[in-house]
């Protein structure tokens, strides 16, 4: 296995449009030998964002514009965003959140590199809900998502 591949030789994978969100993707890390980071080329077509708004606990991500304009949503503020930016953005809670809309005429085309913690939480403000999961990449020991409002006490239903 070489340690590099060429954006041009991705598969990309996805594409399927579901309301304001649509993306293709194409897997890096695997293909290269990456053991710790995950690395993913992103493609979001005009108009459209690839993720809901979130905020990891655990995971830090990293995003590189390689092509087109958008806007970054970031901790309740926004910024335009275009070619060459390098976006931050760190475990933590709300004011950490995020999300890329492509607000401009052509494919906004990013990488997006990140932490591969199994372990995670994620917060989606926008519609209240907390997401938890154990497991590596694409691959979920665990997963469950609730409404952050949804909770119940320690000992419910315990005998």
């Amino acid at each position: 296995m070489k340690p590099f591949i060429n954006l041009d030789e991705l598969e990309l994978e996805g594409d399927d449009a579901d309301g304001d969100f649509q993306q293709q993707f194409g897997l890096i890390a695997t293909k290269i030998g990456a053991k710790k980071l995950g690395y993913s080329l992103t493609i979001v077509p005009p108009g459209k964002k690839a993720v809901p708004y979130h905020n990891h606990r655990n995971n830090e991500e990293m995003f590189f514009i390689v092509d087109g304009t958008g806007l970054l949503r970031f901790g309740g503020n926004e910024y335009p965003i275009r070619r060459n930016d390098v976006i931050a953005c760190p475990p933590g809670g709300r004011d950490v959140a995020h999300q890329i809309l492509n607000t401009g005429d052509t494919d906004l085309k990013y990488l997006a590199v990140s932490t591969m913690d199994p372990v995670e939480i994620a917060e989606f403000p926008d519609s209240n809900k907390i997401m938890s999961y154990v497991g590596h990449g694409w691959q979920k020991d665990f997963r469950h998502i609730s409404r952050a409002d949804q909770t119940v006490d320690y000992m419910d239903g315990e005998t």
